[in-house]
């Protein structure tokens, strides 16, 4: 008879195992290789540019500041010393929390344009192969659609592959505020789409902003489309490790910190976006009310409870996404920990019926997007839960910041 060690070592090593066997087989069934990575010249440029800077003879105050000293800063000067600073520095006022959101809007648009302009020299530049003109006319493209009158561009930075927010409604007037936290292989070029539409950042924010409106005509809701931070390049080591999620949730509890009014954020983070929520979700403002999570690989705990979080935890899957054939587990770094939707989690699991695989949770007409919007307008009643007993909606509040139930 032949006997098997199973000992905890080699059960270890045999999960560690498992899991690299599953992202490895992912990353070569159609997901992008690592990109190159450009340098950080243009944004770095205008930091530094306004660390020297000074308006009406006095210095201008360190663009790292927190976000309630920067809008201090802006509100003391005139309209006329505002755009001053936007046209100076545009990089630097475009990506800067707490610069009102009209003056970041403007300061992008110009930044953009200015993107644009390098991109156009590129590509007319015969030193460049085939394929990087090829790119540069691609990212030209992106740049001046990003320009189309009334987009509201949040966030904007041209190094590397690029990092974009976009704002769809008026995030100064907005009684409820939504954010959508995107995956894997998201930047510049991948911000928006044709195909697939519903897949990209723009697309998911601009069918929640629709389903929001739908869910309650009555209340003023905000979008943003956030993919200002750098996410893993196809399922590789990076998407398999915390490190891109731990800088993105950094970059993510500073933009919320930024924005204007009180009016309570609702997080809806797909995929890598839910680790990255995960990881910030502690450090987070008080106004953040709900994190829901889709497709999900894990959220860096083992328990909701150890986010130590006020904020309400939601959790969806579709039955067709292929995310759940990824080992939930944390080992040595590798791995994002315990299956949210799983019963002994603790999140509010919702029904994605309809949805369409791993990124069909945004898709109009699907359980998924509906509960996202009615979380997204404080309607939890309304919700509907994977499970019969909706238990998903017990001890849930049925007010919202303007009163509906």
């Amino acid at each position: 008879m032949t006997s098997f060690d199973t000992s905890p070592q080699l059960n270890l090593w045999r999960a560690l195992l498992a899991l690299a066997v599953v992202f490895v087989m992912l990353a070569t069934t159609g997901w992008t290789a690592l990109r190159h990575q450009r340098d950080a010249a243009p944004l770095q440029a205008s930091l530094s540019a306004w660390e020297h800077g000074r308006i009406a003879g006095h210095r201008l105050p360190d663009a790292q500041s927190a976000p309630a000293r920067l809008a201090r800063f802006f509100a003391s000067l005139t309209e006329g010393q505002r755009a001053s600073l936007a046209r100076r520095y545009p990089l630097a006022v475009g990506n800067m929390n707490g610069a009102p959101v009209q003056l970041r809007y403007r300061a992008n648009r110009i930044a953009l344009g200015q993107a644009r302009e390098v991109e156009l020299k590129r590509l007319h530049d015969k030193r460049l192969t085939a394929s990087g003109q090829h790119q540069a006319g691609r990212r030209m493209n992106r740049f001046a659609a990003l320009m189309h009158p009334g987009r509201k561009i949040l966030a904007f930075n041209p190094s590397g592959s690029g990092r974009v927010a976009e704002v769809f409604g008026d995030l100064r007037e907005a009684e409820r505020v939504s954010v959508v936290v995107p995956g894997a292989d998201t930047d510049l070029l991948t911000f928006q789409r044709t195909h697939r539409k519903y897949a990209a950042p723009v697309g998911m924010a601009e069918s929640l902003y629709a389903a929001e409106r739908d869910a309650d005509p009555t209340t003023r809701t905000a979008v943003i489309a956030w993919a200002d931070y750098t996410a893993p390049s196809g399922l590789g080591m990076d998407a398999a490790t915390a490190m891109r999620a731990e800088d993105g949730a950094l970059r993510l509890d500073a933009m919320l910190r930024g924005l204007p009014g009180k009016a309570p954020v609702s997080l809806f983070c797909h995929s890598y976006g839910s680790v990255v929520c995960g990881v910030a979700a502690h450090s987070l403002p008080d106004r953040v009310a709900d994190i829901a999570v889709a497709g999900s690989p894990g959220m860096r705990v083992e328990k909701a409870s150890q986010l130590h979080t006020g904020a309400r935890v939601w959790a969806m899957r579709d039955a067709d996404d292929w995310i759940q054939d990824v080992p939930n587990m944390e080992l040595g770094g590798l791995g994002h920990g315990a299956d949210p939707v799983a019963a002994g989690f603790g999140a509010r699991v919702l029904s994605a019926r309809e949805a369409k695989g791993h990124a069909g949770y945004f898709e109009p007409g699907t359980d998924s997007l509906r509960n996202l919007a009615e979380i997204g307008v404080g309607a939890y009643r309304a919700v509907s839960c994977a499970r019969e007993d909706d238990i998903c909606r017990a001890d849930s509040s049925g007010t919202t910041a303007t009163g509906r139930a």
